[in-house]
C-alpha cells in the first residue's frame, strides 16, 4: 500500500456513515465536534459553511465538498443567521425547515482513531473546501456523483455499497488536497517528502516491508543517497529520523491488528518486524504504556466498529 492509503487504512475506527437532506429555507444544523471527521456536500442549491471557532463563512455551491476534522463544533445552514438545530444521527433533522429556495446536500462522518494520527494528517488544516471546477479533481466529482445517486434512492446492495463510496471519498478528498497543496512553492513537511523521489522511495520500502529489519543504510541505498545524506534529508522533510519512523509505523500496525482481530500475539510481533515477543512486548509498551494482551482487552473491536472495553 502507499502512504496516503496506509494513513487511512491506520486510521480507521469504523464505518463511515452519511445522509442525504433535501431542504427548503430556513434550516440549519449544528455538529458536535468528535475525533472523527465530517464531510459536507451539495448536490443541489447553495450553503453556508459555519466553520469552528468563530471563523468566516465558506459558501458552498453545487459540487462542492468541505472536509472537517479535528475541529471545534460547526454548522451547515441555507444562511449565516439561521438558527441551527443539533444534528442526531438517531433523529437526523435539519429544522426549522422551511419553503423557501431548495438545497440537497450529503452530509456524513468518519470514525477516526485521532490517538494515532498519521503525521501526514497533521497538516492537513480543520477545514478543507473543494470548490466544484470544470478539469479539476474528476475522480472526486465521480466518486460524489455515484454516491449521490446512490443515496438519491433505496436499491440492493446499498448497506454494502455506500461505506466503500464513502471510503473512496475520504481518499479523493485528501488526494485532492494534497495535490492542490504540492502546487504551492511554500510547501513543507510530508508534501514535500511524498514528491521527493528520494524520501519517498524510502517511505514506499518501509510501508511495502514494515516487517524487514531495515537499516539506515538499506534505506539510503533505496534512496539513492549515502547513509548520512538520506537520514538528514528524511529527518528534514518526514520530522523524525528513518528508524524512528520505522518503529512508530510499525506500532501503529500492531495495535490496528491488536484492536481488529484474535491474531496471536506471536504472529503480531513477526508482522511488526520483531522476532522475539520479548523484544515486542517491550517496545509495545515503551509506545503504549501497556502490554500488548491489555491493549488487546481494552480496545478490541467487533466487526461494526464499537470499541468493547475501555479507551
Amino acid at each position: 500500500m502507499d502512504v496516503l492509503s496506509d494513513t487511512i487504512t491506520a486510521m480507521h475506527a469504523g464505518r463511515p456513515h452519511a445522509n442525504r437532506h433535501e431542504l427548503r429555507a430556513p434550516w440549519g444544523m449544528r455538529f458536535t465536534a468528535d475525533s472523527g471527521g465530517a464531510f459536507h456536500v451539495v448536490l443541489e442549491g447553495s450553503c453556508w459553511l459555519l466553520p469552528p471557532d468563530g471563523a468566516p463563512p465558506i459558501r458552498l455551491g453545487v459540487g462542492d465538498v468541505a472536509f472537517l476534522h479535528g475541529a471545534g463544533t460547526h454548522g451547515l445552514a441555507d444562511h449565516p443567521g439561521s438558527p441551527l438545530v443539533d444534528f442526531d444521527m438517531r433523529s437526523p433533522q435539519a429544522g426549522p425547515d422551511g419553503t423557501g429556495a431548495p438545497t440537497i446536500v450529503l452530509c456524513g462522518a468518519y470514525l477516526l482513531d485521532g490517538s494515532r494520527a498519521h503525521p501526514l494528517l497533521a497538516e492537513v488544516p480543520p477545514v478543507v473546501h473543494l470548490p466544484a471546477r470544470i478539469g479539476r479533481h474528476p475522480s472526486l466529482r465521480a466518486a460524489v456523483d455515484l454516491l449521490g445517486d446512490e443515496m438519491g434512492r433505496a436499491r440492493p446492495g446499498a448497506g454494502a455499497i455506500v461505506p466503500a463510496l464513502l471510503d473512496t471519498l475520504l481518499l479523493y478528498i485528501l488526494r485532492a488536497w494534497f495535490e492542490e497543496r504540492t502546487e504551492d512553492p511554500a510547501a513543507t513537511g510530508w508534501t514535500v517528502a511524498l514528491t521527493d523521489p528520494a524520501i519517498a522511495a524510502a517511505l514506499t520500502a518501509i510501508h511495502d516491508a514494515p516487517d524487514r529489519p531495515w537499516t539506515v543504510a538499506e534505506l539510503g541505498a533505496r534512496a539513492g543517497l549515502s547513509r548520512a545524506a538520506f537520514a538528514n534529508r528524511f529527518t528534514a522533510l518526514v520530522g523524525q529520523p528513518p528508524l524512528t519512523y520505522l518503529t512508530w509505523w510499525r506500532m501503529t500496525i500492531a495495535a490496528r491488528l491488536l484492536r481488529r482481530s484474535g491474531t496471536p500475539l506471536r504472529v503480531v510481533a513477526r508482522r511488526a518486524g520483531y522476532s522475539s515477543d520479548v523484544a515486542f512486548a517491550a517496545a509495545f509498551k515503551r509506545e503504549y504504556g501497556i502490554t500488548p494482551g491489555r491493549y488487546r482487552t481494552m480496545n478490541a473491536r467487533p466487526r461494526d466498529g464499537r470499541t468493547t472495553g475501555g479507551a
